[in-house]
């Protein structure tokens, strides 16, 4: 059993997971109503918010059934807000300190990249390893406000980085296009709201990097485009055409996300895709990728909405599937460091 800690920003997470037999609790305290005031993750307050809920969430996990079995702690070790994450790391040695039990660190971005295969876990826990080959080799694609990240999982479960944006990632450029177009905070989502009443083709946005052969991302360009196209139009106008601008600057960042998955597909042979990161909730994008994969005649997996943003069922998912290596990775992107053991 394992015990898992989650603070990387501004999510509070804790949750309980049994290899054999799945998640026996997961436990949770947003902080979005809090942030959207100030248009954005503000750290001071979200360090102050995970200082406070940890204990109470802590008192619950302890009430599950399952708590007398814990036998591993795992727990977010980068990347995210340093202090978030010092307090997260804090909690957890405090915890196995008491109850004598080993803690690892996980990178949080790898756990991502796991999260969509959490549900096949549950399916059948027994026969998880047996049914996971026949998704691998897997490419998958991390969306998030910090991190837009192309990558691979082998057959012997090693994760490798195919590409990344070169600049702001998509959660980013649809927070700020949305505050652009005076929306608030989290920008996403009100543009998809927004989107479905709206045309796809209305405007012409750039799609970042536009040659086949790069499979990078970038979407500065992009907000930059909406930025001038706004400052173009009366006040009227951009809300008379708010449902076309969300819908036309959405698809373009969906286009530039799918464009460079079908390209990576092409270059090997995948037998599944994989959708993860708080963006991957965005209906659109799910469609678009799903489309790209049965293209490529590729299964097709995305992580739950639970645990698409930052949660600590797939912290502690990680810890056990990732090749043995759970404790072994870096502050940033996907590669792996042995000194990252707590």
């Amino acid at each position: 059993m394992i015990l898992a800690f989650e603070s990387s920003c501004d999510e509070t997470a804790l949750a309980l997971f049994d290899p054999e037999a799945g998640l026996a609790g997961e436990w949770l305290n947003s902080q979005i109503e809090l942030h959207s005031e100030h248009g954005g993750v503000v750290p001071d307050i979200a360090t102050r918010e995970h200082l406070r809920h940890f204990g109470p969430l802590l008192e619950r996990a302890r009430a599950n059934s399952a708590w007398p079995r814990v036998t591993q702690v795992a727990v977010t070790r980068g990347p995210g807000l340093a202090a978030c994450l010092a307090l997260g790391v804090a909690a957890a040695k405090a915890v196995a300190r008491a109850l004598r039990l080993p803690v690892v660190g996980v990178n949080h971005l790898r756990a991502h990249a796991w999260s969509p295969f959490i549900a096949l876990h549950a399916q059948d826990p027994g026969s998880f390893g047996e049914a996971l080959k026949g998704y691998l080799p897997h490419l998958g694609l991390i969306v998030s406000g910090g991190n837009t990240i192309l990558f691979s999982i082998s057959e012997g479960r090693a994760l490798r980085q195919i590409s990344t944006t070169r600049d702001d990632a998509a959660g980013e450029a649809l927070d700020k296009g949305a505050k652009l177009l005076g929306l608030g905070y989290p920008g996403g989502p009100a543009i998809e709201r927004l989107a479905r009443g709206g045309r796809r083709d209305a405007f012409d946005f750039p799609r970042g990097i536009g040659r086949r052969a790069d499979l990078g991302f970038s979407f500065s360009g992009l907000k930059t485009s909406l930025r001038y196209r706004v400052q173009a139009m009366p006040e009227p106008e951009v809300l008379s055409a708010l449902p076309d601008l969300c819908a036309s600057y959405q698809e373009a960042v969906i286009d530039a996300l799918t464009g460079k998955a079908a390209g990576a597909l092409g270059r090997g042979s995948y037998r599944s895709v994989g959708l993860s990161g708080g963006v991957a909730n965005n209906r659109s994008l799910r469609a678009s990728m799903e489309r790209a994969a049965g293209a490529a005649k590729a299964r097709f997996v995305v992580a739950d909405p639970s645990h698409t943003g930052d949660n600590a069922a797939m912290i502690a998912f990680a810890a056990w599937a990732d090749a043995g290596d759970a404790a072994r990775f870096s502050g940033s992107g996907l590669g792996v460091d042995p000194s990252a053991y707590l």
